[in-house]
């Protein structure tokens, strides 16, 4: 049974069903967005004139300004205002896609990078989730119910699979060619986040939180410090692991060693960004027979192996056929992994747990772009797929060993 929240109420229908509307189409423009620029975004700077390293400093920057404003709004956002802050940081979203579209100098690009706005993962990481997350939990008037937040990861989901599509669209019905191809892309994305600005807009007061408690604790945590600062260090090296082979450093890879271009690119990280989809469905269920811990460890032990098995494919549809092969499974652990972290804590303790756990996430995998840019200007092009696959599995393994004989607290 879900607890009671004091101080929350849902609002009107009408006014929920118009909320909840347009907090979901803002979520599906921007990763629509952020899909195309997944894609696109490292072989776009190459094509600027960026060397290998220069390249990993720019998604860098871009993982850890995610990770910097996602901390940032979890302590302001009450304070300042949800709808506030939303409407802000899809501003910024505007500016950061409008300095990409002019392309440079390089300062400029690590500036616009480092806004948390620009993914190079082809997902939305950043602060955008924290915001909408806390006002998709206001709008349920404290149910505990999750079908909103299906709903949302669903709309991003498949979002980022259109936006993977459009990748090779300047190229195919334009007939353009290398910048020239990928620039409409970067003003597209400026203008859906324009819109998505104007959505957040007209949110209504409703998704404010109701009861704002300045005298809450600095971290949030009691009896379950030290289990989530664990799972903190565990996360942090999962991780880290996958800001080797985000989805930008993929393309590349794959651009670099194949010669394949983005119209060839765009479709197959559409049916990846699908297979992900389908893959958070699946662990649920798989999950109700074999315990949360067990799909996480187990289907990403999996997802590892045919990870390391991309770089040795001969041939591009080999590779790209392991890449979705392996999307089936890489994501069952991201549905099991939160609901493992929220039943190991205190009720009272799981938004700092959360926050924590994601903001450990954030940094750590905004160290490896650089290390995987020097990597790529190598001989030894597959080499972060090597470094990431080993990472995860050894993650896996240390998880198993430190929570296996753990249980799970009984809730009502």
């Amino acid at each position: 049974m879900a607890e009671p929240v004091a101080g929350s109420a849902a609002p009107p229908g009408s006014a929920l069903t118009y909320d909840v509307g347009r907090v979901l189409a803002g979520r599906a423009l921007r990763t629509c967005a952020h899909g195309f620029a997944g894609v696109a975004l490292a072989i776009y700077l190459s094509q600027l004139g960026l060397d290998d390293v220069e390249i990993g400093v720019v998604l860098g920057a871009a993982l850890f300004g995610s990770a910097v404003w996602t901390g940032v709004f979890a302590v302001i956002a009450d304070r300042v205002g949800r709808r506030r802050l939303l409407v802000g940081t899809s501003l910024a979203m505007v500016a950061a896609y409008l300095a990409f579209a002019v392309g440079g100098p390089v300062w400029l690009l690590v500036v616009a990078a480092l806004s948390g706005t620009l993914s190079a993962t082809g997902t939305e990481v950043g602060p955008f989730v924290a915001l909408e997350q806390a006002m998709l939990g206001q709008l349920e008037g404290g149910s505990g119910r999750a079908h909103l937040f299906a709903w949302y990861n669903a709309a991003g989901s498949v979002a980022a699979a259109s936006g993977a599509l459009l990748a090779g669209a300047p190229a195919v019905l334009l007939s353009l060619q290398g910048v020239d191809a990928t620039r409409p892309l970067f003003l597209l994305g400026a203008l859906f986040a324009l819109v998505g600005a104007l959505l957040a807009l007209a949110l209504s007061p409703a998704v404010e939180a109701l009861d704002r408690r300045p005298d809450i604790a600095r971290l949030g945590l009691h009896r379950s410090r030290r289990v989530v600062f664990e799972l903190c260090a565990l996360f942090a090296v999962d991780s880290l692991a996958g800001g080797f082979i985000v989805q930008s450093l993929i393309s590349y890879y794959f651009h670099r060693r194949f010669g394949v271009g983005l119209e060839d690119l765009g479709p197959l990280f559409s049916l990846t960004a699908l297979a992900n989809a389908g893959s958070f469905l699946v662990a649920a269920r798989v999950a109700e027979r074999v315990g949360l811990l067990r799909t996480m460890v187990f289907s990403h032990l999996i997802s590892n192996g045919l990870l390391i098995l991309v770089p040795l494919a001969s041939q591009f549809p080999i590779g790209a056929g392991l890449l979705i092969l392996r999307e089936t499974t890489s994501q069952m652990d991201v549905p099991t992994r939160q609901a493992y972290t929220m039943a190991l804590v205190d009720s009272e303790e799981r938004a700092a747990a959360a926050g924590l756990t994601n903001l450990a996430r954030s940094l750590a995998r905004a160290i490896a772009p650089p290390l995987a840019g020097l990597a790529l200007g190598s001989s030894l092009l597959g080499l972060p797929f090597f470094l990431a696959g080993g990472l995860k599995a050894s993650y896996d393994l240390a998880l198993w060993a430190r929570f296996r004989r753990v249980p799970l607290p009984r809730r009502s």
